[in-house]
């Protein structure tokens, strides 16, 4: 039986008890928990709450009689107390916001004790660090990235840290290697990132290894010829703003994915991809038939061979399966 008051803060077992008394007006609570098939504990516990909450009443302390409130009376209680754990719960939660200039002035305390340059030492210090800026980012987020691919790990880290800007609308650009596109795995996840909007340009030959997070905090390497040796975090306006323009002469420098990557269109023929364009906006075969001009024998027979091709259990799954491989 589905819990059908638990927005109203009522547990299943509970509810099964509340509705045994309305079937049985007058019942003891004798045997309950055989009959519900529940521990004795946990049926008196139940008990015990639905009397708190007015939901039942024992009627007559000799005999054990437990009478049920009326539905209407009963939910009426419920929601009017949960809406004033709610209203209260709202006050509580706007009353935080005297902590604001508190909170400020701490901050502004530990800025002012930071140092102009940030020394990140380890991986995980930076890591560390990459975790926080990406989660106070909220306009933009630029790299430079001369990587000549991604290992499984390596996206299994970056993305939940990039798809969490992307949710939040943050502008993500990022410069990498044209070397990196040939591996699939890297450029699949870089394709992934383009779907979700994040911008891609692709560099013939770059050095420089860059993350710039709303143009306010920079990290560059200690050492750019070494990587292992860490990072430098800087919110120096001078430096930041040098570090920005390279970026973007870096950037316009480069061009995008879409112009360096061809589109995979997995070898199909040019009545192919017309067929699965159709399958994926149009409903009934005898439609698609007549609109690419083929016999619905034809047609099918194409729907067929591209389930076979994507390897695709339904049509639906086929459309999913294009999309992904920007086949459409």
């Amino acid at each position: 039986m589905n819990n059908d008051l638990s927005a109203l803060g009522i547990s299943a077992l509970e509810e099964r008890v509340y509705r045994h008394f309305l079937r049985n007006p007058r019942t003891t609570a004798h045997d309950l928990d055989l009959l519900l098939h529940t521990r004795p504990a946990d049926t008196e516990e139940a008990l015990r709450r639905l009397g708190e909450l007015g939901m039942v009443r024992v009627d007559d302390e000799e005999s054990g009689a437990v009478v049920a409130t009326a539905p209407a009376v009963a939910i009426r209680r419920l929601i009017e107390q949960q809406v004033s754990d709610i209203h209260q719960r709202l006050q509580d939660v706007t009353q935080t916001s005297r902590l604001i200039p508190a909170l400020e002035a701490e901050a502004a305390a530990t800025e002012e004790e930071q140092p102009g340059v940030e020394r990140l030492e380890t991986l995980e210090q930076i890591r560390g660090r990459l975790d926080d800026l990406a989660f106070f980012t909220r306009e933009y987020v630029d790299s430079v990235e001369p990587y000549t691919r991604l290992t499984q790990e390596d996206i299994d880290y970056a993305r939940p840290l990039d798809l969490r800007c992307l949710r939040r609308g943050v502008q993500v650009r990022n410069v990498v290697l044209r070397e990196a596109t040939k591996d699939p795995l890297t450029l699949s996840y870089l394709q992934e990132l383009t779907q979700h909007g994040a911008r891609i340009k692709v560099a013939d030959s770059i050095v420089e290894r860059i993350l710039i997070f709303d143009r306010q905090t920079a990290i560059i390497p200690q050492d750019p010829s070494d990587t292992s040796r860490g990072a430098l975090l800087t919110r120096e306006t001078g430096l930041v703003d040098n570090i920005q323009r390279l970026f973007e002469k870096i950037w316009d420098a480069s061009l995008d994915l879409s112009q360096v990557v061809a589109p995979d269109d997995g070898g199909l023929s040019e009545i192919e991809r017309q067929v699965l364009a159709s399958m994926c906006t149009v409903g009934k075969d005898e439609i698609g038939a007549r609109d690419l001009g083929v016999s619905v024998r034809t047609y099918r027979r194409h729907v067929a061979d591209l389930l076979r091709t994507l390897g695709a259990a339904s049509r639906a799954h086929a459309a999913l399966l294009a999309r992904e491989r920007h086949w459409i």
